[in-house]
């Protein structure tokens, strides 16, 4: 892999990440068109590129929600947990992104080397895009005739944990993250705009997780390649930060039935291209 190409697939990467088409189906596929080869590790690399542009972006928030938690647990030792979540929106918040954190990284641990496999199946990839689509607009249609939605102060410890497991099932490659969680809100009826960012404040821990996981593999790819992988981090970080502007702006004055157009076109043509082309 040279320079350009590393480039090419953090860009890629990092629009994919927040943009709800699923990265993991793009690190499949765009090492193929480029003529090159990806690695775990390489993957892991950019989706803490990924993970720098979503801290950065949430700073504030991160740094609110992490005092408030601090003292929440203060509250839990004065029995007065509930009603400071009543009270405290980012204490509420950051228990929401807790919770709904455990349910992939029971999936990650647990089936690994199984949803690991499913890199190299690009038909599955593609039958999993599609699935996206229909996520992306079935959640559209429900959305649109909810006029009530809910804000964080009618959200519940509950829904975080349903979207949680949206997340984790997001583990296959083809099911987008974002996708899969910001579907699940707008399936729940919380307000458009909220469930992306949540879903985004939700990707934090799960980034974090992934790349704990492979932090040998990283350390490892650094003596070779060292000024392709830099390159790849920083694109994949920058293009990050401006998908996760354009995906709020998108959420809250269009909708998102344009990325499950976008699902629908590329899974079948990835499965047609592997059976016919390959």
């Amino acid at each position: 892999m040279d320079i350009i190409q590393a480039i090419i697939i953090g860009i890629v990467q990092g629009l994919t990440e927040f943009l709800p088409v699923s990265s993991s189906a793009h690190l499949v596929f765009t090492p193929y068109l480029l003529g090159t080869e990806s690695s775990m590790a390489f993957d892991t690399l950019l989706h803490i590129g990924t993970l720098v542009a979503v801290v950065v972006y949430f700073w504030n928030d991160i740094v609110h929600m992490f005092k408030s938690f601090i003292s929440s647990l203060a509250d839990l030792t004065r029995g007065q947990f509930r009603e400071s979540l009543r009270e405290d929106q980012f204490k509420k918040l950051a228990w929401m992104v807790l919770i709904g954190t455990i349910p992939a990284g029971l999936v990650g641990v647990l089936f690994k080397d199984f949803f690991e496999g499913l890199f190299t199946n690009i038909p599955a990839v593609g039958v999993f895009l599609i699935i996206t689509g229909f996520l992306l607009y079935g959640s559209e249609m429900i959305s649109r005739k909810t006029p009530d939605k809910a804000g964080l102060k009618e959200m519940s410890i509950k829904n975080g944990l349903i979207i949680g497991v949206a997340q984790a099932c997001a583990i296959a490659p083809g099911i987008s993250r974002s996708g899969a969680t910001i579907s699940t809100g707008l399936f729940l009826g919380i307000e458009r705009e909220l469930a992306a960012r949540f879903s985004f404040l939700l990707s934090i821990p799960a980034i974090l997780g992934a790349a704990l996981v492979q932090i040998k593999d990283i350390s490892t790819i650094f003596d070779v390649t060292t000024t392709v992988t830099v390159a790849g981090f920083i694109a994949a970080a920058i293009s990050s930060y401006l998908a996760i502007k354009l995906m709020l702006k998108l959420i809250s004055e269009r909708d998102l039935l344009i990325f499950a157009y976008y699902c629908w076109i590329v899974g079948p043509l990835a499965i047609i291209i592997y059976f016919f082309f390959m």
